[in-house]
């Protein structure tokens, strides 16, 4: 039988070296299925010869291939991590350059586990990969999500965000976009393995969780909570280079103040995070001048900026946070690590401090916070940057929540894919829970996003932006504001468990 295949198909087997090498350059096209590619039809396509490694080799071969196509979806896709870190970060390149192959080769290792558990519960038979690779590869999304502080960036779902798989976001999360897509994947290499019956029946399964997918974006999972909103981004568009330059401070915050006072008619205006590069103490007088500008306004503002607070003690905390103008506050519960503390010891600490990088951690604000009430009464859920690519944890603002605000400062990302795919995570975050978003950025990309994740308006990059739009407060629970990731992280849970019962037995 071996004689009568392909001998493509026998690489993985006759020639290992030559198989990861094909396996790095798959994972490497990965990245054109998110954001700004959009190419999410490439994605099941370029999965597709992994899951046949890992039907045809041992545990440990596949796991080998898994790690090689992981690294090289993580490089290209996450490639940004070194223009964050030696272009705006000012650190050696060899640093920088450590750091973007390190989160690559961590990330990688977690695939790794994916593919040994395929080809370990598969046993070589196509029908059973139809529930374990799914069931495999979401699990292990969800666990880098969270595992040493978690890194959930290029799920597979978010790159459907705009095919007909979307449809199970609502119900089933980003996680659940994920599974679907496996399973379809899964029911392709069942389709070109099989004959008759079973091939007929691995159609079906590859086109039914994309026509569900698109039955489920008929409902109107939520419904209006008011009337339209007249909602303002401002976005001044300096560089991370040159904004903390002690010479743009004033022309920041004046140009913050008149794009403010130039929307009289807008209920609620949203800046960027940290708008104005200065601690809040430091700019004290300004934003006494702000609330005088806006007192006889029926207008919220909420603007990003570093808070310097003394309620644990003399030496003061500083937060990042987003304020309300009148004293209501929200502060980053989910830090960046090595960008907004640093989890080394205090030699490394000192190390840093000799090489002129940052080394201070900002503190962390509670895990849960009171929204933000805007003066119409709507209530505001707020995400500080990549806090929106944990969406389990912005659940606790539900059903509360009329509308999700995320700001952001993806200027550390220079023009890179980086602010395209946040945009991207940002739009699931709405669909998701069925709520209206405001994305703020510094420099870009900030946008309208609908209820059902469209686009309703989307500004340029690194350029001066104001930006108007009417925005729905919207109210009720999609299923997956309800249970998160439970159904599906716990369905996941129930197949791994099952076929390694069943692979137990059988030995």
């Amino acid at each position: 039988m071996a004689r009568e295949l392909h001998p493509i198909l026998l690489l993985p087997a006759d020639r290992p070296a030559l198989s990861r090498l094909i396996a790095f350059v798959l994972g490497s096209a990965m990245s054109l299925g998110f954001a700004p590619f959009s190419g999410s039809i490439l994605a099941p396509f370029l999965v597709l010869p992994l899951l046949y490694v890992c039907m045809t080799v041992s545990p440990r071969d596949a796991g080998g291939h898994a790690f090689w196509f992981g690294l090289g979806m993580f490089l290209t896709g996450t490639y940004w991590i070194y223009i964050s870190v030696h272009v705006f970060g000012n650190a050696a390149p060899w640093i920088a350059l450590l750091l973007m192959v390190g989160l690559a080769v961590i990330m990688a290792s977690f695939l790794s586990i994916a593919g040994w558990l395929i080809s370990r519960l598969s046993q070589g038979e196509p029908w059973l990969l139809l529930l374990v690779a799914p069931a495999a590869w979401v699990l292990i999304e969800w666990l880098r999500g969270w595992v040493f502080t978690g890194f959930p960036w290029l799920a597979l779902g978010y790159g459907q965000i705009d095919t007909l798989y979307a449809g199970w976001a609502p119900v089933l999360g980003v996680y659940g976009v994920s599974f679907m897509l496996m399973v379809s994947t899964s029911a392709l290499l069942v389709v070109l393995m099989s004959t008759g019956a079973p091939r007929i029946v691995g159609i079906v399964a590859v086109v039914l969780p994309w026509l569900l997918g698109g039955m489920l974006l008929l409902p109107d999972w939520t419904e209006p909570a008011g009337k339209p909103m007249r909602t303002t981004i401002v976005q001044a568009g300096v560089s991370q280079d040159k904004k903390w330059e002690r010479n743009q401070l004033l022309p920041i915050m004046e140009f913050y103040r008149s794009s403010t006072l130039g929307v009289p008619d807008s209920e609620i205006v949203v800046w960027p995070e940290v708008a104005i590069p200065a601690l809040d103490d430091q700019v004290a007088d300004y934003i006494k001048r702000l609330q005088n500008d806006l007192r006889r306004r029926k207008q919220s503002l909420v603007f990003g900026i570093l808070e310097r607070s003394f309620e644990r003690g003399a030496e003061g905390q500083i937060y990042n946070s987003v304020i309300l103008l009148g004293g209501q506050v929200y502060r980053k519960r989910h830090l960046v690590p090595f960008g907004e503390y640093f989890p080394v010891p205090a030699r490394v600490r000192e190390w840093m401090k000799m090489q002129n990088l940052p080394y201070s951690d900002l503190a962390a604000g509670a895990d849960i916070q009171p929204l933000l009430a805007a003066a119409n009464g709507a209530k505001l859920a707020v995400a500080i940057c990549y806090e929106d690519a944990y969406g389990a944890e912005q659940l606790y603002a539900l059903p509360d929540a009329n509308i999700l605000i995320n700001v952001s400062n993806d200027a550390w990302f220079g023009d890179s894919i980086a602010p395209h795919q946040h945009l991207e995570i940002a739009r699931m975050r709405a669909l998701e829970v069925g709520r209206y978003a405001v994305r703020s950025t510094n420099t870009g990309i900030s946008a309208f996003i609908g209820a059902d994740g469209a686009l309703l308006e989307v500004g340029q990059q690194f350029k001066p932006q104001i930006m108007t739009a009417d925005i729905e407060p919207r109210r009720g629970m999609t299923p997956y504001a309800k249970g998160g990731n439970r159904p599906i992280i716990g369905l996941c849970l129930a197949i791994i468990g099952l076929f390694w019962i069943r692979n137990r037995a059988s030995l």
